[in-house]
């Protein structure tokens, strides 16, 4: 039987697409995996070079693969798109991954480790509540300069909004709009707390972290810039396991 010596895998939800090719380029595999069967199909398969396109998901399957000895290689979506076929369809996105994975001159994205993904998520989780509490303030802003209400600029001034919202024997602002505002001061209250809760951790993983530590003496750079650098250089996914070995063919 002609062996496998690179695939393509395009990765989905659910159903994945696999495309292998033997090294005289003779297509030797073209089928559908399950999201249960991937790793089953890869652990019987002698070591070969598998290609996938760099998404969210990726990371995770190329750690995976290249667990059971695999040589795993992320492509930037960019450098895959040359290749497609005309017309787009999970097998023609597969064969591209494969034929461009086989380029001498191609260019991949280091494998992210689970701890650095992790970090990043942290990051930008915290980034997403702040970008919520903005928008939470500039309505709260906004609602009251129409009633003739305003505050200086900056973060610490919306206190004195908020405190003008719950003051009942204020007598600016309607009782509708006294209710519909304070449910936006008790968001952006409860944001405020989740963004300090994240900001203490990254404090302390930054303070746990020599690299991180480093980074944050230099001038300009805070605990929230040398996290980010930090997951940004992607350690690279494990080596694969001890014993392992993979066989049979494609």
């Amino acid at each position: 039987m002609v062996e496998t010596t690179i695939i393509g895998l395009d990765v989905a939800k659910q159903i994945f697409q696999v495309h292998g090719v033997s090294a005289d380029g003779k297509v030797t595999v073209k089928r559908q995996l399950r999201r249960s069967e991937v790793l089953s199909f890869f652990g019987k398969l002698v070591r070969c070079i598998v290609g996938l396109e760099a998404c969210g998901g990726s990371h995770f399957w190329a750690r995976e693969i290249r667990a059971l000895g695999h040589d795993v290689r992320l492509i930037p979506p960019a450098y895959v798109k040359p290749y497609v076929k005309r017309g787009k369809t999970d097998a023609i996105d597969a064969e591209a991954i494969c034929e461009a994975v086989s380029r001498p001159t191609m260019r991949f994205i280091p494998i992210k480790a689970a701890e650095c993904q992790a970090t990043l998520m942290v990051l930008k989780s915290r980034d997403l509540l702040v970008r919520q509490r903005t928008q939470a303030i500039n309505a709260v802003r906004g609602h009251l300069a129409e009633l003739g209400i305003v505050a200086a600029k900056g973060l610490a001034k919306v206190e004195t909004l908020i405190a003008i919202v719950r003051d009942e024997n204020d007598q600016r602002l309607p009782a509708a709009a006294r209710m519909a505002l304070k449910l936006l001061a008790d968001q952006i209250e409860g944001l405020t707390d989740c963004v300090d809760t994240l900001g203490r951790e990254i404090l302390a993983e930054v303070r746990r972290d020599d690299t991180m530590r480093r980074l944050a003496t230099i001038p300009g750079v805070g605990p929230i810039t040398a996290a980010t650098i930090q997951a940004l250089c992607l350690t690279p996914a494990p080596s694969p396991r001890a014993g392992t070995s993979p066989h049979g063919s494609g």
